[in-house]
């Protein structure tokens, strides 16, 4: 499976924004872009601002280019408004539901979990995180795993997650059910998804 090992620290200051895809992230001091001039780029042309979204969404959800650019096309090949479509495939990612419940204090360790089997959709192991997730389904950490998750949760006290309301937690059984699919006021606001669009709309 192939992983993004840049520094996080590197890919929050390129997107230009606190990516929440680590602990340390939140720890960020310089905000100015990486490279040697990164302090002097000021204007962008429209092509950079637009690649400049897609890359920040596409970090903050974990995914390559090929598995960004497939959620893309299922995107477009669906009715509807395609932007909004594009974010509520990624919020609906198995991995991404699981980090949104507060069992996983990130997404990569949402993801991590998933893939090494930790988890359950509806009483069946599903280890691929891209599962997209339908309204009544019930994630589930595996009893055997539930220590493991315990633990992970522990080793970072100042996670404090903000369950959305088309969750419902059950924090003691590690019980998640997905209710519905988020409307786009539910998503990140900061996001420009119309500028993801643009883009491979070229």
């Amino acid at each position: 499976m192939a992983r993004n090992r840049e520094s996080v620290f590197k890919q929050s200051r390129r997107a230009g924004t606190v990516l929440d895809i680590s602990p340390k992230a939140g720890r960020m001091k310089n905000t100015n872009p990486p490279g040697q001039h990164g302090a002097a780029r000021k204007k962008q042309s429209e092509f950079a601002i637009q690649l400049a979204e897609k890359q920040k969404v596409r970090r903050t959800y974990g995914l390559m280019e090929k598995q960004f650019r497939r959620t893309y096309d299922r995107a477009v090949r669906k009715e509807g408004v395609t932007g909004t479509i594009l974010l509520q495939l990624l919020e609906c990612r198995l991995d991404n539901i699981l980090y949104r419940s507060g069992l996983a204090t990130t997404r990569p360790q949402a993801r991590q979990l998933v893939s090494h089997g930790h988890v359950q959709v509806n009483g069946h192991k599903v280890d691929i995180a891209s599962y997209q997730m339908k309204p009544g389904d019930l994630l589930s950490i595996r009893e055997k795993s539930k220590a493991l998750v315990k633990q992970l949760q522990d080793a970072n006290p100042h996670h404090q997650p903000l369950v959305p309301h088309w969750q419902e937690v059950d924090e003691v059984n590690m019980v998640v059910k997905f209710k519905s699919v988020p409307e786009r006021e539910d998503i990140d606001q900061t996001i420009n998804e119309a500028l993801i669009i643009e883009y491979y709309s070229r």
